[in-house]
């Protein structure tokens, strides 16, 4: 379907636009009223996640609310490893938890490779409800998690404050984490051809743990995994985000992706300079700033702007996600400073 707001995607091409494209990392969650709401008649976070009808729902809710420019798919980046064979609950105030988990080669051999159009269905079923809803008012957004960050809570059995499993399986086992990076790599590649293929416009890689490791040991066991997947993409434009990544901008560069999504640690003239002129940006207010007055967020989006210096092949957005207890008129504040 034809998009007709297409200033993001001018944006991964650094072509020029009428006005910064912007969408908010989480844009579509429990900040939202409206979402809570539909959550509450979900029943569980899985089950919202797996009846397309509902995730069609809250993907559009900010859209309606907000004038963002992309929708992004609502889903999680766990249904991959879900769909693998190991299973994954969400545990209202702890977050998802792995009944069973990955330590040893057997491990890593039993898991299956998931077929995106049976196990992963119905998230397929979603993109095309969506993208029949949006009737291509603005472009989807699809994602994934990278299979570091995706092996992280595999290893982990959920979040961490240490990642000391993981850590140590990667020093200690370095074959084994190999193993299961490939098993993901290769599932995440056909999770995602088949988003573009129901109708994702763009592809986010959210490699939310990457800033965990060490240049070289990022090098190896995150970013070549994500470079496997940009390639297989290509042509779908992917924006490629690294918390905590500003060491490897220029490494990142060379994967091909289209866009560099940047955390609120780096500074977008550090940025710009590394990458050069030929590569969209996108970023990176620290969400944090929603916590404060309307002057504040005005001022603070003027003074991320002005890091940015050209409009041109940048995408506005936050340098993480939002947080369920943000107040969404501090959004309705960042639009209109954006906007204006």
């Amino acid at each position: 379907m034809k998009v007709k707001n297409t200033r993001l995607l001018k944006a991964l091409r650094c072509e020029p636009v009428d006005q910064i494209p912007l969408w908010l990392m989480r844009q579509a969650g429990r900040y939202l009223p409206e979402y809570r709401a539909v959550r509450e008649r979900a029943g569980s976070f899985l089950n919202l996640c797996q009846t397309p009808e509902l995730a069609c729902e809250v993907t559009l809710q900010p859209v309606e609310r907000f004038d963002l420019d992309a929708a992004i798919l609502f889903s999680d980046i766990l249904t991959v490893p879900h769909a693998m064979g190991l299973p994954v609950t969400f545990i209202e105030g702890e977050g998802p938890v792995f009944g069973k988990t990955i330590k040893t080669f057997a491990d890593v051999q039993a898991l299956k490779n998931p077929d995106p159009e049976c196990e992963l269905r119905y998230v397929m079923e979603a993109v095309r409800l969506i993208q029949q809803t949006l009737k291509g008012r603005v472009p989807l957004i699809g994602f994934a998690g990278s299979p570091w960050t995706v092996a992280a809570y595999m290893v982990e059995g959920g979040g961490s404050k240490t990642f000391s499993l993981l850590r140590s399986l990667m020093y200690r086992e370095p074959l084994i984490m190999h193993a299961l990076l490939a098993r993901i790599t290769h599932s995440t590649i056909q999770y995602l051809q088949a988003q573009v293929s129901a109708g994702a416009d763009v592809i986010q890689l959210f490699d939310t743990w990457g800033g965990l490791l060490g240049y070289d040991t990022y090098l190896t066991f995150s970013l070549k995994y994500m470079d496997q997947i940009v390639k297989a993409l290509a042509p779908t434009p992917t924006i490629v985000f690294t918390k905590g990544g500003g060491l490897w901008l220029s490494e990142i560069a060379k994967t091909g992706c289209q866009g560099i999504g940047l955390d609120w640690s780096i500074d977008p003239k550090v940025a710009r300079a590394t990458v050069g002129p030929h590569l969209c940006l996108q970023g990176n207010l620290d969400p944090a700033v929603l916590y404060g007055s309307p002057e504040t967020i005005q001022s603070q989006v003027k003074l991320t702007l002005a890091r940015f210096e050209s409009p041109q092949g940048l995408i506005f957005n936050l340098g993480h996600g939002m947080h369920p207890d943000m107040d969404p008129e501090k959004v309705q504040c960042l639009v209109n400073a954006v906007r204006g």
